[in-house]
């Protein structure tokens, strides 16, 4: 092959790099910065730092995010609040019962969210949201008050359906999520949460929450409704 092909070849091979190099930048420059903010804290993070990590120079940081706050932003939207369109239509078209839903919900929060590095996000917001007020409303606009819409929707509909007895839905989803937020405070607090002897099972302990939110404390309800369930 002659010389210039050759060279016209390599050159279309970088561009074609170049190109895909860029395109991949937000999520990169997303992905260290959530490490980041978590390792290290939101004020004590700087943007060079995150752009190092992703390899890119902060002036290209800058180019797809105006400021660190809005990086944030970009973080908690790509992680979490994005997803409450998806959720909220498989709310929609679920066929099950309701505690099957509610069972499905928890476990389902847990594999996309609590297991992964996005748990880190509700411990940075309780630990530095008051420093930020414009942040904390943020997040209270965008994941607390999307997330606790959809979990009355979920309690709303097993009280229609008869499954659930009337309840106060305020207090009622605060309950359900109280158990998840414990789950990841606990991921990122090197133990400090739980007993030194207990080796926490997530999946176990989510079984467990969801068996006192359907069925109480009380012997009686439990045996109730889980004969309720056989039949």
């Amino acid at each position: 092959m002659p010389l210039s092909k050759l060279f016209c070849k390599a050159k279309a091979s970088a561009s074609v790099k170049r190109e895909r190099r860029k395109e991949a930048r937000p999520g990169e420059l997303l992905d260290a910065a959530l490490e980041l903010f978590v390792e290290k804290g939101f004020a004590a993070t700087r943007v060079e730092e995150v752009a190092a990590r992703a390899g890119v120079s902060k002036g290209t940081l800058f180019l797809y995010f105006q400021s660190k706050e809005e990086l944030l932003k970009a973080v908690v939207r790509e992680n979490i609040s994005g997803r409450f369109e998806a959720w909220n239509k498989e709310f929609s078209s679920f066929e099950g019962s309701t505690g099957e839903m509610l069972t499905y919900c928890l476990n389902v929060w847990w594999d996309r969210v609590g297991a992964t590095k996005a748990s880190g996000i509700t411990k940075l917001m309780m630990s530095e949201a008051t420093n930020f007020p414009e942040i904390a409303s943020f997040y209270q606009h965008e994941v607390i008050t999307p997330g606790q819409t959809l979990i009355r929707r979920i309690l709303q509909r097993g009280m229609d359906s008869g499954e659930f007895r009337k309840m106060d839905l305020d207090y009622a989803a605060l309950a359900v999520v109280a158990p998840i937020i414990f789950l990841m405070l606990s991921k990122h607090s090197a133990g400090v949460c739980i007993d030194k002897g207990l080796a926490m099972d997530p999946k176990k302990y989510i079984a467990a929450q969801l068996d006192i939110l359907l069925h109480g404390l009380s012997a009686n309800a439990g045996v109730a409704g889980r004969a309720k369930e056989k039949t």
